[in-house]
């Protein structure tokens, strides 16, 4: 194993990290985003406020954007598996 795949295949792990979380950090985020700025308009400090509302919008995006996420960590899976052979011999 040559350190230039040892390269690719973590910068590869990575780019599938960041495409697996990002429709879940996104979706909290703006919530966040939203329950914040309606704290501040109403000048409500609870904190339940805004956990209750992520967590619902992330189970909704974990159902919605699952089967994607997991076809993306398939494919990586499968494309690396079907790398050993070459990074050995």
């Amino acid at each position: 194993m040559t350190p230039e795949s040892f390269i690719t295949i973590g910068q590869q792990a990575l780019e599938v990290t960041i495409l697996v979380s990002a429709p879940l950090l996104l979706s909290a985020l703006a919530v966040g985003l939203l329950v914040s700025i309606f704290q501040a308009a109403t000048q409500i400090n609870e904190m339940t406020l805004s956990f209750i509302p992520k967590l619902l919008v992330m189970f909704v995006m974990l159902g919605v954007a699952g089967p994607w996420m997991l076809n993306l960590l398939m494919d990586f899976t499968r494309r690396l598996f079907a790398s050993i052979p070459g990074l050995i011999g």
